[in-house]
């Protein structure tokens, strides 16, 4: 929304060669009617006085001006333009489905959850697996030392040998508790998985709606700063005349300045935000990338109830602490359980000399000192961490559940105030203030004023699609998927 005097009023002449006359005051060169705006009391027909006055009161102005530069940490303008470079048409521009492929095929947190879940299925497949067999055999040559030596049938030297099997057999009921913790294990990790993506998901939303606020706040920025300079120049041309005090011009300067400012803090935003996207993604999107997408304006459509009712039943946050609980009550079971000791059936078979022999076992060792108490108290205590950890989470979630849903309803209504009646509103004043500059009804702090309102209306009308976004994108992490 720009000031186009040429169009309003007619064309903008140059400046022509001034002329002094007889009474030493200085005219500027003859327009037309319809060049400039006229004011009611032209500036060139005050006295001398009021001349000085402004003078003095232009000087001082122009000093707070200068301090105004010289405090400010941007240089200059050019250089505040030349930090702010918007997207070429060459930079490629990715859509939030885009982005969250991105991030859900490529970031490494993602990696690591799946990662967990092998590591379990690996412990899954270890505790359906039998134990080993041992064998044992042994080797040697004997001597006869008693019979043989009156027996001269009998050989003093032979080999003898023996071999020995042994297989051990686990307790059913510790074999099966193993089983059982290694599948909530599984189904847990699983849980992890899905916990991460929504997580994931959620931020990378966030991520995208921040960045998307940041673009159209530095659209907004240029916009401002191609406004204020419209009306920078109208003014200078008005003090030339003669028509406005230099006062004006001082002071339009300086709203010059201010547009600049918040043109390069609203493109470093912009730089900053795409970092953060960018990381998300591990890098998939690159230095210099554009998104397009929209922010929400609609609340949400389900009752607190329903979606309360679906976060403590289907979040994955839940059903992984669930699995958990289970993990760690057949944990215990399996310590209970491992009191009872393994087992070994085993075989023999013995060739010595003068004698073979078959021969058969049972080995087991005998719980005298060690019962497991310690295994048992640690598995014990890390069930009951698990089900404290279970009964905060479920807590939190209807906590984030309530508090997300109540700013999303909030911000919704919001969002409809703002257009229903102040956009409208604030377009229509900045309309008025600028018919009245041109008629000379008004005056640049009028005209000024009324686009900083409508600046900062637009904004805050952006902040609360933001912010509404935001709330739905927090809600559907609460819930556990999308709405």
């Amino acid at each position: 929304a720009t000031m186009n005097y040429a169009d309003q009023r007619g064309p903008m002449h140059e400046p022509q060669q001034q002329s002094e006359a007889e009474d030493g005051r200085v005219y500027g060169p003859q327009l037309g009617s319809a060049s400039i705006p006229q004011r009611s009391a032209p500036w060139g027909e005050r006295l001398a006085p009021a001349l000085r006055l402004d003078a003095r009161i232009a000087t001082v102005a122009l000093l707070a001006c200068l301090f105004v530069v010289f405090s400010s940490p941007i240089s200059s303008l050019a250089g505040d333009r030349a930090t702010a470079p918007p997207p070429g048409p060459s930079d490629p521009i990715y859509s939030l489905e885009a982005v969250l492929n991105f991030a859900l095929t490529r970031n490494p947190t993602v990696a690591s959850a799946e990662g967990t879940i092998d590591q379990n299925r690996g412990q899954q497949v270890a505790a359906y697996t039998y134990l080993n067999p041992s064998v044992s055999a042994n080797s040697g040559v004997g001597r006869m030392r008693d019979l043989g030596l009156f027996d001269p049938a009998v050989r003093e030297r032979v080999t003898e040998f023996n071999l020995s099997v042994g297989q051990p057999i686990e307790w059913p009921s510790k074999r099966a508790a193993r089983q059982r913790a290694s599948e909530a294990g599984v189904a847990a990790a699983s849980a992890g998985l899905a916990e991460t993506q929504l997580n994931l998901v959620a931020d990378v939303k966030v991520a995208f709606y921040d960045l998307l606020l940041a673009q159209r706040a530095l659209i907004l920025a240029q916009q401002n700063l191609a406004t204020v300079e419209d009306v920078d120049k109208a003014v200078r041309t008005r003090v030339r005349l003669g028509e406005s005090p230099q006062f004006e011009a001082i002071r339009s300067g300086v709203e010059v300045l201010k547009a600049n400012q918040s043109l390069t803090r609203a493109a470093n935003r912009v730089r900053v935000n795409r970092v953060m996207l960018d990381t998300l993604t591990a890098g998939s999107l690159g230095p210099m990338y554009a998104i397009d997408g929209q922010l929400h304006r609609v609340g949400p459509g389900f009752g607190i109830d329903i979606l309360t009712e679906r976060a403590l039943t289907q979040h994955p946050t839940i059903v992984r602490l669930r699995k958990s609980v289970e993990q760690a009550d057949h944990s215990l079971e399996f310590e209970r359980q491992a009191r009872v000791p393994n087992i070994t059936i085993g075989g023999s078979y013995w060739r010595e000399i003068g004698r073979e022999a078959f021969t058969g076992g049972l080995t087991f060792p005998t719980p005298v000192w060690d019962r497991r108490q310690g295994e048992i108290i640690s598995a014990f205590g890390s069930k009951r961490k698990g089900e404290a950890e279970f009964l905060r989470a479920r807590n939190e979630l209807i906590r984030n559940v309530s508090q997300h849903f109540q700013d999303a309803k909030t911000t919704a209504d919001m969002i409809e105030v703002y257009e229903k009646g102040l956009l409208k509103q604030a377009d229509e004043a900045l309309r008025i203030a600028k018919f009245s500059f041109q008629q000379g009804a008004s005056s640049l702090i009028e005209v000024l004023d009324a686009q900083r309102v409508q600046r900062q209306i637009l904004l805050d009308y952006a902040q609360a699609q933001f912010d509404l976004s935001m709330s739905l994108a927090l809600l559907e992490r609460a819930v556990g998927g999308a709405l």
